[in-house]
């Protein structure tokens, strides 16, 4: 009898939960640090006053990071659990209904009504919950929601993003703080996109070019605010 031979595979879609907590988290951490020390260095405020606010500002941040996606997040796992509760329960209930509509699944992707009642029957006999939440629901294992992954995900890396920015004050001249930040900025944003483009299979250039023009603009309109308000005052 012939075995048939299988090559493991490493699928992108194994990552998407942390990654793109990963990535924003890092993303935001760089953006919004970075654009607080050029807002308030444009208004003239003194060295420690630009590391105290960048400080804050990462502190404040990988709190608000991490509350976010956890609640954003349980949220969505709230759904995924109610959405179950309620297919084992029709299960339970009224299992022919629920056979004939994972086959009804199968039949609109293109398989033929009796070998998708088959396919049904051989799947549920090993995991009905499973074959529904997987091809009725859209649930599986790979893109469940994690509360506490996300969470801590974002908040770690919104940390290191935004020690980046702050980094620059230490290493950088008064004078020429603005620039410094902003340029170092762009290129640590630039280096993200790649990164994250680079993993998740995305494509390259497009993921480089999005992050760093949301990132100068942010830094941009931060730094007219601070230059105009420093001026006023």
């Amino acid at each position: 009898m012939s075995r048939l031979h299988v090559h493991p595979e490493i699928h992108l879609v194994e990552r998407i939960g942390w990654l793109r907590a990963a990535v924003l988290g890092a993303n935001d951490g760089i953006v919004s640090t970075a654009s607080l020390i050029v807002g308030v260095a444009a208004a003239a405020a003194k060295p420690s006053d630009i590391l105290i606010a960048g400080i804050a500002g990462l502190v404040a941040g990988a709190m608000s990071m991490a509350a976010g996606e956890y609640v954003s997040v349980s949220s969505q796992s709230d759904t995924e659990r109610a959405d179950l509760a309620r297919e084992t329960k029709e299960l339970a209930e009224n299992p022919a209904f629920e056979r004939k509509e994972l086959a009804e699944t199968y039949v609109k992707r293109g398989v033929e009504p009796d070998l998708a009642l088959k396919v049904a029957d051989q799947l549920m006999a090993k995991d009905a919950l499973g074959a529904h939440a997987r091809d009725e629901l859209g649930i599986s294992e790979f893109t469940t929601a994690r509360p506490v992954q996300a969470a801590l995900t974002s908040a770690a890396t919104f940390g290191v993003g935004a020690a980046l920015p702050l980094m620059m004050i230490f290493i950088s001249p008064a004078q020429w703080l603005i620039p410094s930040v902003s340029i170092a900025s762009l290129i640590f944003l630039a280096l993200l996109g790649a990164v994250g483009a680079k993993v998740g299979g995305a494509d390259i250039l497009r993921a480089t070019a999005r992050v760093t023009f949301w990132g100068a603009l942010a830094m941009a309109l931060t730094a007219g605010i601070g230059k105009l308000f420093g001026t006023v005052v």
